[in-house]
């Protein structure tokens, strides 16, 4: 996890990668961009977006001032 600038509305976001979405085990003999594809549907159900910037790759993007509820809910699902 990684805090980024804030978006235009001043609301704090933080970066994810999708590995760390997947839970263990999780997606075991799918290919590389099967995994992204079913971390992506995952992070989409909690309010997460993919991370279009050039900082970091394959990482998905939350904005949250619960940051600690919101690993929670990435850890849940």
């Amino acid at each position: 996890m990684k805090l980024i600038n804030n978006d235009v509305n001043g609301n704090p976001r933080f970066v994810v990668h999708f590995y760390d979405i997947l839970n263990d085990g999780e997606g075991e003999g799918l290919t590389m961009l099967e995994r992204y594809d079913l971390a992506v549907k995952k992070a989409r159900k909690i309010g997460g977006k993919i991370y279009r910037g050039k900082d970091f790759g394959g990482c998905m993007v939350f904005q949250s001032y619960n940051i600690q509820q919101t690993i929670n809910l990435i850890k849940g699902i």
